[in-house]
């Protein structure tokens, strides 16, 4: 399992790599009407996305599409650039890529913590099992003697809490059996 975790950690870092390279942290980002919207002059509602890496006083539909269209469109560059949308955006990649890492890493402890207590769960239920003594008095938990004094004050603690968890699966039983058979209420 440890194993399965750190080959996670080095795929994610080696697709965050990959994808950052393909990315720019100062970009232009025009968001265009369709072409076919303006070579059949029909109202189309498609969009078409143009990202280019220019300094800001060139984040504009000459600087950023029209070097990218062909030579009918940008004949009719004053009919197709209006309609255009350009914003200059600068970001910072590597925050982006550190916050994901965090993440990943949140939920790989969380998962390893969930496996542990899993793991732990049967060998507190076994423990609790074997020194487990019949009890007259549910509510006395003062009167505790015999193999858990032996214990000491870790095993009594241990002890105390399987017994609670048992106590409470009883009266969850209880209950389940009084609404569900009898139809009636535990006061």
């Amino acid at each position: 399992m440890y194993y399965k975790c750190i080959l996670m950690v080095f795929a994610a870092t080696c697709v965050l790599y990959a994808s950052g390279q393909s990315y720019e942290d100062k970009r232009c980002k025009c968001v265009c009407p369709s072409l076919a919207a303006i070579l059949n002059n029909t109202n189309g509602s498609d969009r078409k996305l143009y990202i280019a890496n220019v300094p800001p006083s060139k984040c504009d539909c000459d600087g950023v599409i029209l070097p990218q269209v062909d030579a009918e469109i940008k004949s009719r560059g004053q009919e197709f650039c209006p309609r255009c949308e350009c914003k200059y955006e600068n970001r910072n990649t590597t925050i982006i890529k550190v916050v994901v890492i965090i993440v990943i890493w949140v939920i790989m402890l969380l998962v390893v913590y969930m496996g542990f207590l899993i793991c732990l769960d049967p060998l507190i239920n076994k423990r609790a099992k074997a020194s487990y003594q019949e009890h007259t008095n549910e509510d006395d938990e003062g009167s505790v003697s015999g193999p858990s004094q032996q214990m000491g004050v870790r095993g009594n603690v241990l002890n105390r809490v399987t017994h609670q968890q048992d106590k409470w699966k009883r009266q969850v039983r209880e209950q389940r059996r009084n609404i569900y058979d009898r139809h009636t209420m535990l006061n």
